[in-house]
């Protein structure tokens, strides 16, 4: 089945790496639209996709834990359908055996 590590995440406030030391010079880049115009627009779609991303995994991890319930009770029912099959056999076979004592002690007592 699946096997899923609950894991925390910090979203909000959103935490940036600083670039390695040994990185070089920074080079400029000139940003049109402004840096802050494309961060406004890019920050509450990435918000949005992350918290899309962990209901989607939420939902996943449901079905993972129903469907591996659902297997254990298949099993155990068909484990349970076994026995009372065994035990209906073995009665249904003692039953007939009786009989079949009786018929013959009848049959010599004549």
């Amino acid at each position: 089945m699946i096997s899923q590590i609950p894991t925390a995440q910090q979203i909000i406030p959103l935490v940036v790496e600083a670039p390695a030391a040994n990185a070089g010079p920074a080079t400029p880049y000139e940003y049109e639209p402004e840096e802050d115009e494309i961060l406004g627009g890019l920050l509450p779609r990435n918000l949005a996709v992350q918290i899309f991303r962990a209901l989607l995994e939420n939902n996943a991890s449901f079905y993972g834990a129903q469907m591996s319930a659902m297997d254990n009770a298949t099993r155990n029912a068909g484990d349970m359908i076994r026995r009372q099959t065994l035990i209906y056999n073995r009665t249904r076979q003692a039953m007939i055996t009786k009989e079949l004592i009786e018929i013959i002690s009848g049959a010599e007592a004549l």
